[in-house]
């Protein structure tokens, strides 16, 4: 009975499990009535500027007409079949569009349920591949320190093993070959000896290395840190010359978030897998997806199980594939570079915190705005303050950054921006 008769909030804090927080002292969770365009609304009437774009993923703001119509269209039709043995126009359109807009080469494609399972998904080719050629000895992973890549097992093996947020489960992973996190910014001078030290790496291990991971030019939620392009021109070279395949990570970066519609393209380079999610359908739906090239997945098919041995229950989902549809029309219809572009020259006035003794680094790339700390924040107290002031922007460790959505005005997002400085200024925001 006391389940029944608590309020909503406290319902929330005592029986459902948000990601990342304590049963025992969650952090507060703030209730939402609507949202539209970059506002969120709260039940308790607040209005919310937001700066996350939902964990990056609503890029064209929330409550969008077009998206909004695919799915009713779609929903009155079939909101779902299944995939085995069966196909839809949706997944046909959404697989024609990947294969158009991303690097050359891949033209197979995989769609999954999530970000962390078009990982895992990348990494199970990757192994199937090798053994469908004989070589079953390459069936370790290597990437480098400083990443993340999901919150599933296999994700989780090739995300940072010290830092990262899944060191409590090293002992139940496979070990994967860890390099050093690259060392020069992306507006840095070139420096070769993180080449150096990775193809070292690259000789000691690539009999046994399956494939090398990588975000390409940003590490996320592994510290927001964006690295030299040259360096990715370099780990595609090096898997070719010491035979292994690249995977890269575009699950946050793609899609524009860069200032390039993926950042494999600050580089120039195309990957053999490349994983793809979050901004997919605009942040509607759960839906990712994973391309391969011709070679990889005729290899697996012509191999000892002549299938790829993976089938999610709602893969390629017509009501998420309607979404997505929408969603990369608007962005190959649309005005995302100029969008991104002005972002990226209004969060240069963060760079005014970079004296602030409290602070160790700001960085911008793209639609992204890092101020770094010096020591963790404390979340519950700092999220409260920005939600006095009507944003929404959710630090994390030491990181307060903000992706907004593309579609925010120079207006809103100078008022992100002056949240931040206010806060870091003028609040206790210190974790104990």
């Amino acid at each position: 009975m006391d389940k029944i008769h608590t309020n909503d909030i406290e319902f929330d804090q005592q029986h459902i499990w948000h990601p990342y927080t304590s049963m025992t002292k969650p952090l507060p969770a703030y209730k939402v009535t609507r949202a539209e365009g970059v506002t969120i609304t709260l039940e308790t009437g607040e209005q919310l500027i937001d700066g996350m774009a939902s964990w990056w993923s609503v890029v064209h703001g929330y409550n969008h007409p077009e998206i909004n119509q695919a799915m009713h269209a779609q929903i009155d039709a079939v909101s779902h079949v299944m995939f085995g043995g069966l196909t839809h126009q949706p997944a046909i359109d959404l697989c024609r569009r990947l294969i158009a807009m991303t690097p050359d080469g891949l033209d197979k494609v995989f769609i999954a349920d999530s970000g962390s399972v078009a990982v895992e998904v990348a990494i199970k080719m990757a192994l199937q591949y090798w053994h469908s050629k004989g070589k079953p000895e390459k069936s370790k992973l290597m990437t480098v320190h400083g990443g993340y890549h999901g919150d599933t097992f296999a994700a989780m093996s090739v995300c940072d093993p010290v830092n990262g947020m899944h060191q409590l489960f090293q002992g139940f992973m496979a070990k994967s070959v860890f390099a050093p996190k690259p060392k020069q910014g992306f507006d840095q001078p070139w420096d070769e000896q993180d080449s150096i030290v990775l193809e070292q790496l690259f000789a000691t291990h690539h009999q046994q290395i399956a494939a090398f991971i990588i975000e390409p030019i940003v590490q996320g939620a592994g510290g927001m840190r964006f690295y030299h392009p040259q360096y990715l021109k370099q780990c595609r070279l090096l898997c070719d010359k010491y035979d292994v395949l690249l995977i890269a990570d575009e699950i946050a970066t793609g899609f524009g978030r860069t200032g390039k519609l993926f950042a494999c393209e600050h580089a120039n380079v195309s990957p053999d897998i490349l994983c793809l999610g979050k901004a997919l359908t605009g942040g509607y739906l759960t839906l990712a997806a994973t391309l391969c090239t011709k070679e990889i997945a005729d290899t697996i098919s012509q191999g000892e199980a002549g299938v790829f041995m993976h089938g999610p229950t709602f893969m390629g989902n017509p009501l998420a594939c309607s979404a997505a549809n929408a969603s990369l029309a608007l962005l190959s219809a649309g005005d995302w570079q100029h969008q991104v572009a002005s972002i990226e020259s209004t969060l240069q006035a963060l760079y005014t915190l970079s004296d602030h003794p409290d602070v160790a680094d700001v960085r911008v790339l793209g639609a992204i705005g890092v101020v770094e700390m010096k020591r963790p924040v404390d979340t519950a107290s700092i999220q409260a303050h920005f939600v006095k002031m009507g944003v929404w922007i959710r630090p994390f460790g030491k990181l307060v950054y903000i992706m907004p959505p593309y579609v925010i005005s120079q207006d809103e997002l100078l008022t992100l921006i002056q949240a931040i400085k206010q806060v870091i200024e003028f609040s206790d925001i210190w974790a104990e």
